[in-house]
């Protein structure tokens, strides 16, 4: 073969059988071992690759397919199992002129598809073509084909364009999905993320999505919640497309339809491009493939090497990246440390260092680094970075409404204060106050669901838990939660941080069994389906405002702060509130949590511009007892919070 005429070949495995068999009345479907695109010379160092020649396998051999009868809509099917949202035009020329130098080894058949295949397995069988040597297909040559990549794999000649301008804030996202291209299908509408419902959801409307979001045709279409559930509203139910809309709002719903629960919660799973992302980074020495010492490919004089990652500044988010970078899910722990893991001696040097990743990179390389001068002072040889890796991971998410409906002002005495003080849950001007003296607390209740698809589990393991003799129990993490108050230019005038008390299921939906409970140094955790409910009369429970001046601030809280345990989405663990302080009374309006809100209002509240409160106000009294002062509340809504309330506080305080 010619030096000019060097391949590349991408294969596909469709089917192991080789058979036409009937599914219909209407004909045969194509049904071949393999398929692949082969790329020319000029094409091959090209990631990834786009264009080339169509051949399938059959029978063991590779054979072309004439193009007197293709037709767009085939290559658009195929492009779509390659994991590209469309076809493209392409200068046919030079593939003439190499079709003419080849010798050509037909398929018997050619193709009809109606481009709504997610396969080529799904296609119709089209006419027998008549074999005849040299004279086969003489009025065409071999298929070829050339597609376009989404934005997130098109070739780094883009990346300036990419950085120049702005993207569109889509209308479409996927969520809670292991791999890329694959998550609970959310729509906008009106400002807002909502899900869709699993009622009619199908390939053909799944395709829809993937397409819209730079991936080629769904390999799956989902239902019952499968990637987790989402929050607030279900924006779309009984949808139905044609397959050729361009996106997944301009489809057909029933607009009229109620009652789909997030237990309904549709999703999808994309091809996606081949990109040999694999190749460039390992597991050494784990016990089965999913955990191991990261191992990554990087060149050194001249020469490719692999090599060790430095564990300097390591993590959860880092681990995210290379989880996901192997194909195997979520991160579930990140090591510091991998002696115990004996891998390739030839690999112990240290590459790469300085490892910063936001957790949405596609490889590990993207992340912010050192590049070649690596600089490691302490997370090298047995303290290399280390990951291991599982198919589902826990979603915490905090109601919004809760914290709403239950916040208020307590002014408690300091001499009540000594256990909150001891766990720095106050204030630093706390340190030199009067026994006699009083804090003013912002008081309210967190109610915290596991909305994933495996139980949150505090990483460290019980033995290690910490007893704190003031509170008589045990902190599984350092960290659970933050609280702070912020000016509207985001700074912190005020901050309480909480660490978890305990981790148990307080309450949980129908048909869940509680696996969690503090009592009697029991496991600690929150299980899929249930709730942990941290009261607003526990303490530290609150941010400490005493020296908090009169005015407009932000609530906000996070949860999982530190990235401590490995979450399938980390942008719901945000929530804010709008408060408004007058030094006697606070009011809370307007609170949401953090990706539920579209980009162009996310900190931009209905309140805030008309400088009025919003219909849920809580107007709130201040002093000892802590009674609520519903003032600005119709009958209904006042009863129904007073109900709320009282169902609260009937509830006994130590958890």
């Amino acid at each position: 073969m010619p030096d000019f005429f060097k391949e590349l070949v991408l294969t596909k495995v469709l089917r192991s059988a080789v058979t036409y068999h009937k599914t219909s009345q209407n004909g045969l479907t194509v049904q071949v071992e393999d398929v692949r695109i082969r790329a020319t010379y000029s094409h091959r160092k090209k990631i990834p690759i786009t264009e080339g020649f169509v051949e399938v396998k059959d029978g063991g051999k590779w054979r072309q397919i004439c193009n007197e009868e293709w037709s767009e809509m085939n290559s658009r099917v195929i492009c779509g199992m390659y994991g590209f949202p469309s076809e493209k035009p392409f200068n046919v020329r030079p593939y003439k002129l190499l079709a003419k130098r080849r010798k050509k080894n037909y398929w018997g058949f050619s193709v009809n598809c109606t481009g709504n295949e997610s396969n080529l397995s799904d296609c119709k069988l089209g006419k027998e073509i008549q074999l005849k040597g040299n004279n086969t297909c003489r009025r065409g040559m071999p298929v070829v084909i050339s597609c376009v990549p989404g934005r997130a794999f098109a070739p780094s000649v883009s990346m300036g364009f990419r950085k120049a301008y702005r993207m569109e804030q889509p209308l479409v996202r996927l969520r809670g999905g292991a791999m890329i291209g694959e998550g609970r299908v959310e729509v906008l509408k009106n400002g807002e993320w909502g899900t869709v419902c699993d009622d009619n959801w199908n390939i053909r409307a799944a395709t829809v999505v993937c397409r819209e979001l730079g991936f080629g045709s769904a390999k799956e279409a989902l239902s019952g919640g499968r990637m987790g559930q989402g929050v607030g509203s279900v924006h779309m139910n009984e949808v139905e497309c044609s397959g050729f809309e361009k996106s997944l709002t301009e489809c057909y719903f029933n607009r009229e339809s109620v009652g789909c629960s997030h237990e309904e919660d549709a999703a999808v799973r994309c091809n996606v491009p081949a990109m040999g992302f694999n190749s460039r980074l390992r597991l050494g020495g784990g016990r089965n493939p999913y955990e191991g010492r990261v191992e990554v490919l990087a060149e050194r004089n001249g020469s490719l090497v692999w090599g060790t990652v430095c564990s300097d500044s390591w993590g959860t988010m880092e681990a995210m990246v290379v989880c996901r970078q192997l194909g195997l899910g979520f991160a579930s722990h990140a090591f510091q440390e991998t002696w115990y893991w004996q891998g390739d001696a030839s690999a112990d040097s240290v590459v790469m260092s300085g490892v910063r990743c936001s957790g949405t990179e596609l490889t590990l390389d993207q992340c912010l680094h050192h590049g070649k001068h690596v600089s490691c002072l302490k997370g090298s040889g047995r303290f290399a970075a280390g990951v291991s890796c599982t198919q589902t991971a826990p979603d915490l998410v905090l109601s919004a409404q809760v914290v709403e409906q239950t916040t208020y002002l307590e002014d408690r005495p300091m001499y009540a204060l000594q256990c909150a003080h001891e766990e720095r849950c106050l204030s630093s001007t706390a340190d030199k106050a009067d026994p006699n003296s009083f804090r003013r607390l912002l008081r309210f209740s967190s109610q915290i669901q596991n909305n994933g698809l495996s139980d949150f589990r505090p990483r460290a393991s019980p033995h290690s838990w910490i007893w704190h003799e003031c509170h008589r129990h045990y902190h599984s993490m350092e960290v659970f939660t933050h609280y702070d108050l912020l000016s509207l230019n985001g700074t912190k005038v005020a901050e309480g941080h909480k660490a978890s008390f305990c981790l148990e299921d307080t309450h949980c939906d129908e048909g869940i069994q509680k696996r969690y409970e503090c009592a009697n140094f029991g496991s600690q955790g929150i299980t899929v389906g249930c709730w942990d409910t941290y009261r607003h009369d526990i303490d530290c429970q609150w941010i400490d405002i005493t020296d908090v001046k009169p005015g407009d601030y932000f609530l906000q809280v996070a949860i999982n702060p530190n990235y401590e345990v490995a979450e399938s989405d980390y942008t719901n663990n945000i929530m804010k509130c709008r408060s408004r302080y007058d030094g006697h009374r606070i009011w809370t309006y307007n609170c949401h949590i953090g990706g539920t809100l579209s980009s162009d209002v996310e900190d931009t509240f209905p309140g805030l511009l008309t400088n009025q409160l919003s219909h849920s106000s809580l107007t709130v009294s201040v002093g000892l007892s802590s009674s609520f002062e519903m003032r600005r509340f119709g009958p209904l809504l006042r009863s129904s919070l007073l109900r709320y309330v009282n169902q609260l506080t009937a509830q006994p305080a130590a958890k």
